[in-house]
């Protein structure tokens, strides 16, 4: 139970964070960045598979925050979805190395595709999916960089809002610095959940309290936060018990065939653990590439919970396609006996 708590507020810090950051983009370039990268297709799903290729999910977790607001396509979440290994990929890169390298550019590869693909798909479809519109400019909205007197006078008079978001990130970037929250020693995870942070915290120091109110607290704190933290502690919860049951009945002597069809079945789970079964077994050269490949290209680690709190009918159609995509390259890798 405490290592889901840590592990939900881990997930939900980081990609609050990342909403402060991007909200103060926003509105500092006056919407041009978010504006410029919505507008470039092949661009922003080179980016997002790019930004799934990172080990670990805290690359996944920034697309989805881009794609939540709106920035990002469809396209673009599926592509980093499918590039994404979760925490696996670092076992990856500790057992077999030159597979793994191998593997994260055939991910890349097949993301990128696969997600230009699925735009044009849902563009001719006119699909669309519920996003955020609060990435919005107000009239006579304008931030600058900083501006030390308007700093000192903000917090002459801090207003409770500012007060909580600050001291919540205070205590966040603190218990992560301390190993209580997230990587247990220091490592790139713990400097970069230490960066947004920190990062989020100068957000909340130092912008005016129009934005503060309306973008941060309203928006951010109060609307996304409580749907992330209770979503991803929920599909924690549910997948602990399925990821024991894994473990305890294995696999088996199945057929390699059986083997692909519940590799993809097992990526289904949001959560990095079930498919580490996988990559020992790989390891150990017990099953073929093909089902280690299925395997990656479904699963995505904890990378999707955020969307889950976003969206269940998009959580589910990033599963769909990338479930189809997973068994159907799978196949073709080993009938070539890969």
């Amino acid at each position: 139970m405490t290592r889901m708590v840590l592990d939900s507020l881990m997930i939900t810090g980081f990609v609050a964070g990342m909403m402060l950051l991007i909200e103060y983009l926003n509105v500092l370039t006056s919407g041009q960045w978010s504006r410029w990268l919505a507008g470039r297709g092949m661009v922003q799903i080179l980016a997002a598979a790019l930004l799934g290729g990172i080990p670990g999910c805290l690359g996944a977790f920034t697309v989805v925050a881009l794609y939540s607001h709106g920035v990002l396509s469809f396209g673009a979440v599926v592509a980093a979805m499918i590039a994404t290994s979760g925490d696996e990929a670092f076992v990856l890169l500790a057992l077999i190395p030159r597979a793994a390298a191998a593997l994260a550019v055939i991910l890349i590869v097949i993301a990128v595709v696969a997600g230009y693909a699925v735009d044009l798909i849902a563009a001719k479809r006119v699909v669309s999916w519920p996003r955020c519109e609060a990435l919005v400019i107000h009239p006579s909205e304008q931030l600058s960089w900083f501006s030390a007197e308007g700093v000192k006078a903000q917090w002459k008079e801090c207003s409770a809002a500012r007060g909580v978001l600050f001291t919540t990130l205070a205590l966040f970037a603190a218990a992560i610095a301390a190993g209580q929250i997230g990587p247990p020693r220091w490592d790139w995870v713990r400097i970069s959940l230490i960066a947004v942070s920190s990062a989020a915290l100068f957000v909340v120091a130092t912008v005016p309290e129009h934005f503060l109110e309306e973008h941060l607290w309203r928006h951010v704190a109060r609307k996304h936060v409580p749907r992330v933290f209770l979503w991803t502690f929920a599909a924690l919860a549910l997948s602990g018990p399925v990821e024991r049951l894994i473990h305890v009945s294995g696999p088996g002597q199945q057929s390699n065939w059986l083997l692909l069809l519940l590799a993809c079945v097992i990526g289904l789970i949001p959560e990095s653990g079930p498919h580490l079964i996988f990559v020992t077994l790989y390891a150990q050269h017990a099953i073929p590439f093909a089902v280690l490949l299925a395997s990656c290209l479904v699963q995505d680690g904890h990378g999707m919970l955020p969307l889950l709190a976003h969206s269940r009918r998009a959580f589910v159609a990033v599963k769909t396609v990338n479930f189809a995509l997973g068994l159907a390259v799978g196949a073709v890798a080993m009938q070539f006996k890969f």
